[in-house]
């Protein structure tokens, strides 16, 4: 149950393609950004009322991050990238979070972890099947959003933080309200959303931003950011399936190859599993001056 629970966030992230194809195209991008965060903040602290439960400066940080900046990097990658190709660069997290804590921590990732960070994002690149020309901005932009979650994810797992939902909560609003300016700015006044879209923008609200998001919080204190990392690479497998069952799109080869190498590199992970940086303690007769890498 508690990876079931955690694997929730990127396989309702993996709907989000679907959902705008089918129902949200007539709107601006960054508007649907602010639907989506807002009202789900404001939804989920009518039903948790509660202050934040980290410092103000923390909780602003995260929001930024996660929700304010990630959401606005992630809308220029998509409009001068083809989608494959953001998705693609997005399936370098668990890669990036290795990264993140050799560097920041001295924790050198295990041959096993590396491989199976490479394997799910070959799994990946032969899922999507980048093939157009890559804008260098594009590029930029798709990557500083990976390592803007990468690097969040693992202030959450140094901030001790026992109230999720209501640090979900107040993400997702004070996201929300910085990128209201910026919807402004770049896509003019807010448009009235018709009743055509409704079921899109609840299904968005409630469980795309609300529940997913308050899951992949829940994930990163359960299991850790590593392993959150490379459950995610399940976002771009369900997004392709969902084009195929509800958007009328095609599979070739090579993109069922890629959805085994994925679903096999999560096999092998053998979930759950203990942080693959951990370093072993020393036993008695070792002393306490040796600690060599698990």
């Amino acid at each position: 149950m508690p990876i079931l629970i955690a694997l929730l966030a990127p396989l309702l992230w993996g709907s989000t393609y679907a959902v705008v194809t089918l129902s949200l195209t007539d709107y601006s991008p960054y508007w649907v950004a602010v639907w989506r965060a807002l009202p789900a903040g404001i939804l989920l602290l009518l039903l948790h009322p509660r202050w934040p439960p980290l410092p103000w400066g923390k909780q602003f940080l995260l929001a930024f991050c996660n929700i304010t900046a990630f959401f606005a990097l992630l809308f220029v990658a998509a409009f001068r990238l083809p989608g494959a190709v953001a998705g693609t660069l997005g399936a370098t997290l668990p890669l990036i979070l290795m990264g993140l804590a050799w560097l920041q921590d001295g924790q050198r990732p295990t041959l096993k972890w590396l491989l199976l960070g490479l394997m799910g994002l070959a799994g990946v690149l032969l899922l999507l099947n980048p093939s157009a020309r890559l804008d260098p901005i594009g590029v930029g932009c798709a990557l500083l959003a990976t390592l803007l979650i990468g690097q969040s994810s693992r202030w959450m797992q140094r901030w001790p933080v026992s109230d999720l939902l209501a640090l979900t909560a107040w993400q997702l609003l004070l996201g929300g309200l910085m990128l209201i300016p910026l919807a402004w700015t770049l896509a003019g006044p807010m448009p009235m959303p018709q009743p055509s879209s409704a079921p899109g923008l609840v299904w968005l609200i409630l469980f795309n931003t609300a529940l997913a998001y308050w899951a992949w919080l829940w994930g990163l204190k359960r299991h850790g950011p590593e392993v959150m990392g490379m459950l995610a690479l399940t976002n771009p497998m369900v997004a392709v399936s969902l084009g195929v069952l509800m958007v009328g799109e095609t599979l070739g080869g090579l993109q069922w190859l890629g959805i085994g190498v994925i679903l096999l590199s999560l096999l092998l992970m053998k979930l759950p599993l203990s942080n693959p940086f951990k370093r072993r303690r020393p036993s008695v007769a070792e002393g306490v001056t040796r600690t060599e890498p698990r």
